[in-house]
C-alpha cells in the first residue's frame, strides 16, 4: 500500500466523492423528474432505484479511478469465481460491464476502433474490441480504469475470453489466472466438478501473494453468503414479471443488473436489490404495469442491444407489448440454489460449471419453454448476436422449434450487442414490425 496513492483515495472517493454522490442521489430521490423524451403515454416512469443505480455504478468507477496503489486491483470475465478476490480485498474490474457502459453510451465505434487500428479483426467479440480499444487508448467514459495486478478469466461464458485475457496479460505484465470449466452437456460429473475445484485451490496461492495476505476463510463464506443473497433477491425481481401487469421489463432488468455482475459478494448489492425488491412490490400493489396497456407478453433471449434500449422498449409498448423474462438476466439468478456459504469452495466448482453459455443448446431451449410457461408468454424475440455466437447458437433451430413445437411465435432479430454497425435499422424496423403484426392476429 502506498500513502500517498491511499491518501488520494480516501479524499478523492471516501470522503469528496461519495459525499457528492449520496447527494446527487438524494436530490434525485427528492425531487423525481421523468426525461423529457420519456414516452409516459405507453410507459410507466422510470422507477426510483434508479438514481440509486447510477450512485452505485458511479461509486464503482470513481473507486477505479484512485484505487491503484491503495488495494490490489483484479480484472475478471463476467462469469468467474469473484468470491476469492473480495475475500482477499481485490478492487474488482468486469471489463464486460464496462462495454455495457460503453455501448449505452455510444462510444463504442470511437473506442473499438483504436482496437481495430492496431491489427484486431471486426470479427472479434465488440467487447473484447472495445476493452482492448481502451487498453490501448486510455479512452474511457468513466475517466480512468485501473491497471490490474491480476487477471482472472473463467471459460464458462466463451473460449473468446482465453484468448482476450492473454493480450490484457501480455500488455500489462501481470499474472493471468485461468479456471477452465468443462462443458456440460446434461449433468457435470464429480470429475469436471473436482477439476474445476482443484483450479480453484490452484488460484488462490496466486492471488495471495498479489494480494500481499493470506485468504481468511471466514471472509470468504461471508462473501459467498452476500453473493447468494444478492442471487436470490435477483431471481425474486425478475420473478415479479409473471404478475399481470408485469411491474418492470427486461429493459429495467438490464439497467439494474450491473450490481449482480460487478458486485457480487458485496453487502451494498443485498442491500440494493432488497430496496429494488420493496419497489417493484410497490408497483404491483398499486397495479402499475410497466407497460401501460399490456396485451402480449415476451422473452428475450441473449444479450441486450445496449445502444437500442429505449427505442425497443418504447416500439413494443406503443403495440401493448411488455417483454417480460429474459434468458440473459434470469441466468445471474437461477444458480443461486447450487451456492453455499458453508461449503464456498465446493459450491464455486458447482455454480460456475454451470452457467447457461456452458451447457448444451437443449438446456436453453427447456429454459426458454419453462419461462413461457411460467410467465405466461405469448411470443419470443432471439438477439442472433453477431459478437456472441457461444449464446448465438442453435437460435435458428431453437426458433424453428418454438413455433413448430410449441405454438409460439418467435423471432430472430439480428444485431450486436455493443457495435451499432451491425445493426440494420430499416431491418430491424421491418422484422419488428412484422412480427408485432403476427402476434397481433
Amino acid at each position: 500500500m502506498n500513502l500517498a496513492a491511499s491518501a488520494r483515495y480516501y479524499w478523492n472517493v471516501k470522503l469528496a466523492g461519495k459525499a457528492v454522490l449520496r447527494w446527487r442521489r438524494w436530490q434525485a430521490e427528492q425531487h423525481p423528474h421523468v426525461p423529457s423524451k420519456w414516452r409516459t403515454d405507453i410507459l410507466a416512469p422510470p422507477m426510483r432505484i434508479g438514481a440509486r443505480t447510477k450512485e452505485l455504478i458511479a461509486m464503482h468507477y470513481l473507486e477505479g479511478r484512485y484505487v491503484n496503489g491503495h488495494r490490489p486491483v483484479a480484472w475478471v470475465t463476467s462469469g468467474g469465481p469473484v468470491e476469492i478476490l473480495q475475500a482477499l480485498g481485490f478492487y474488482v474490474l468486469y471489463p464486460e460491464n464496462h462495454g455495457a457502459l460503453c455501448g449505452t453510451r455510444r462510444v463504442v465505434v470511437d473506442i473499438s476502433s483504436e482496437a481495430e487500428n492496431a491489427g484486431y479483426s471486426r470479427d472479434i467479440c465488440s467487447y473484447a474490441r472495445t476493452d482492448i480499444g481502451a487498453m490501448l487508448s486510455g479512452k474511457t467514459p468513466v475517466g480512468r480504469l485501473p491497471k490490474p495486478d491480476l487477471l482472472l478469466a473463467c471459460t464458462n461464458i466463451c473460449q473468446t475470453v482465453l484468448f482476450w485475457y492473454r493480450v490484457l496479460a501480455h500488455h500489462f505484465h501481470v499474472p493471468l489466472v485461468l479456471i477452465d470449466t468443462p462443458f456440460v452437456y446434461t449433468d457435470a460429473t464429480d470429475h469436471a466438478i473436482e477439476f474445476v475445484k482443484k483450479q480453484l485451490e490452484d488460484s488462490i496461492p496466486i492471488a495471495e501473494q498479489v494480494a500481499g495476505r493470506k485468504l481468511d476463510y471466514r471472509k470468504l463464506k461471508e462473501a459467498t453468503r452476500l453473493s447468494k443473497d444478492a442471487s436470490q433477491l435477483w431471481l425474486e425481481i425478475m420473478g415479479r414479471g409473471k404478475h399481470r401487469p408485469a411491474p418492470i421489463s427486461v429493459f429495467d432488468q438490464f439497467i439494474h443488473m450491473a450490481p449482480i455482475v460487478e458486485m457480487r459478494g458485496e453487502k451494498v448489492t443485498v442491500d440494493f436489490y432488497a430496496a429494488m425488491l420493496k419497489e417493484v412490490d410497490e408497483r404491483i400493489s398499486k397495479g402499475i404495469g410497466v407497460v401501460k396497456n399490456e396485451r402480449k407478453r415476451l422473452l428475450w433471449d441473449n444479450l441486450p442491444i445496449w445502444y437500442r434500449l429505449r427505442y425497443l422498449s418504447e416500439y413494443l409498448g406503443k403495440h401493448g407489448i411488455a417483454v417480460v423474462a429474459s434468458t440473459y438476466t434470469n441466468a445471474w439468478g437461477e444458480l443461486a440454489p447450487l451456492i453455499d456459504p458453508e461449503r464456498p469452495i465446493e459450491s464455486m466448482a458447482r455454480t460456475y460449471i454451470y452457467p447457461i453459455l456452458n451447457r448444451g443448446t437443449k438446456y436453453k431451449l427447456d429454459t426458454m419453454k419453462r419461462m413461457i410457461d411460467e410467465f405466461q408468454l405469448d411470443g419470443v424475440i432471439l438477439h442472433s448476436d453477431r459478437s456472441c455466437k457461444p449464446y448465438s447458437i442453435g437460435q435458428v433451430d431453437q426458433r424453428n422449434k418454438l413455433i413448430r413445437d410449441y405454438g409460439v411465435p418467435a423471432l430472430l432479430l439480428e444485431a450486436d450487442h455493443d457495435d451499432p454497425r451491425a445493426y440494420a435499422e430499416e431491418q430491424a424496423a421491418s422484422r419488428l414490425a412484422a412480427f408485432v403484426e403476427m402476434l397481433e392476429d
